[in-house]
């Protein structure tokens, strides 16, 4: 079932409102839901990004990609959608508490991630 960007809209907000808002603290720019979807063009066909955690001159944001999460979940129920919002907002979430704290190495796990998924590799990896 697609969900419209209202209703995952609507979702987001619920999902804000269920965490504490102390961590929202400094996320000057909010979090912003934004229509399109985010390919990662090196990484082959179905491998999007769903979420950004950004610190720039702009202030500190997250961005959540509708359309990465429509091309994924098209079909998928609603609570499927509501899952994957919830996973993706409080990690791009912890991006932000680390960075807030000089902290980076979720960043640097993503992108081991990434570089698996462009290789074609299994993530996480079967040994570790």
């Amino acid at each position: 079932m697609i969900l419209s960007i209202d209703q995952v809209n609507d979702i987001l907000d619920e999902l804000c409102g269920e965490l504490p808002q102390a961590l929202f603290r400094e996320l000057n720019g909010g979090i912003l839901l934004l229509e399109e979807a985010l390919p990662d063009p090196d990484a082959g066909e179905d491998v999007y990004i769903m979420g950004e955690y950004c610190w720039d001159e702009m202030g500190r944001y997250v961005n959540i990609y509708y359309g990465s999460f429509a091309a994924l979940l098209f079909d998928e129920p609603r609570q499927v959608w509501v899952d994957e919002l919830r996973a993706t907002l409080r990690h791009e979430l912890t991006h932000h508490v680390e960075g807030l704290a000089g902290e980076r190495s979720l960043e640097y796990k993503d992108s081991a991630q990434l570089d698996a998924l462009r290789r074609g590799e299994d993530w996480p990896p079967a040994d570790g």
